[in-house]
């Protein structure tokens, strides 16, 4: 299926206490140009990830984008049991050896001054590095699936319509076929008219070879017949090939090419009337190639 260079994909997951969001953007470009904007995902990481998505997206130009949310209060800090309980132990054995009892409040109350009591749930956190890692890098794989997703239905658009703008291309060029004989007749008759002035005496034989040199050098049945191969070789790649857009650019040129020539050799005013709308169809055909993966 066609993918449009154009997309977007969005994935969240959840670390601990925060809830992260991946965002990835891409839009057209002749390779694959990827940016990391984010401090969540590790340095060492990013290698990796770029990798992930050249590999999923093959080109264009491409950011990905990273948010946190801290989903409950004060939740950098935790208590260490352990520690808090074995201060706690400590104190009461003290209070105990001197006769008197453990006020509890009051203890608490030391025990939070006290070092090691609160940990920061970052150094808990690196502990599991690999698996908040595990977590982020799915999030990244949904949110490129997604993304491609979204190319493929903009893609689905985009070859509907250059399909259409292809047939109007062949559509035209049954239209200046119809002009083809009134066309004929002309040259011969100019040519005669544009010789009758020069001279009274013409030799009707050598007349007969400049009229068929001339209409042969004007034939356009060649440009015809080039232009009818291109517009199907076009849509064959298009719906054949997973990545046609390269290649499709390269085809318009040579559409291109016959078009202009047909303009050129034309010489009738409704032929180049339709070469005008052929011209402007492969242009924005052209414009949507350039969006094609």
């Amino acid at each position: 299926m066609v993918q449009s260079m154009t997309g977007y994909g969005k994935s969240e997951c959840i670390n601990g206490h925060n809830k992260i969001t991946i965002e990835i953007k891409s839009v057209n470009g002749k390779s694959s140009d990827v940016s990391v904007k984010s401090q969540i995902i590790p340095r060492e990481r990013e290698i990796e990830v770029k990798q992930m998505i050249t590999s999923a997206l093959q080109r264009g130009n491409i950011d990905l984008f990273t948010s946190i949310e801290t989903l409950t209060e004060n939740s950098g800090r935790t208590i260490n049991k352990e520690t808090f309980n074995s201060y706690l132990s400590q104190l009461n054995d003290i209070a105990f050896e001197s006769g008197n009892d453990l006020d509890f409040s009051k203890a608490t109350e030391i025990i939070m001054r006290l070092p090691d009591v609160f940990e920061n749930q970052k150094k808990e956190r690196e502990e599991e590095n690999q698996e908040d890692w595990e977590s982020i890098k799915g999030a990244i794989e949904h949110a490129l699936e997604m993304l491609i997703d979204f190319r493929k239905t903009e893609g689905k658009r985009l070859e509907e319509d250059m399909v259409s703008r292809v047939n109007f291309i062949l559509s035209h060029i049954e239209e200046i076929e119809k002009y083809e004989n009134e066309r004929s007749i002309a040259i011969k008759e100019r040519l005669k008219s544009k010789l009758e002035e020069f001279s009274s005496d013409v030799d009707m034989n050598r007349l007969e070879q400049e009229i068929i040199y001339y209409i042969e050098k004007l034939d356009i049945t060649e440009e015809k017949v080039r232009l009818r191969q291109h517009c199907s070789y076009f849509l064959e790649t298009l719906s054949k090939e997973e990545y046609p857009g390269k290649k499709l650019g390269f085809i318009g040129q040579e559409m291109g090419r016959e078009i202009n020539t047909l303009g050129s050799k034309a010489s009738h005013a409704k032929i180049q009337m339709w070469v005008v709308k052929m011209k402007d169809e492969l242009e924005k055909i052209k414009e949507q190639s350039l969006n094609i993966l």
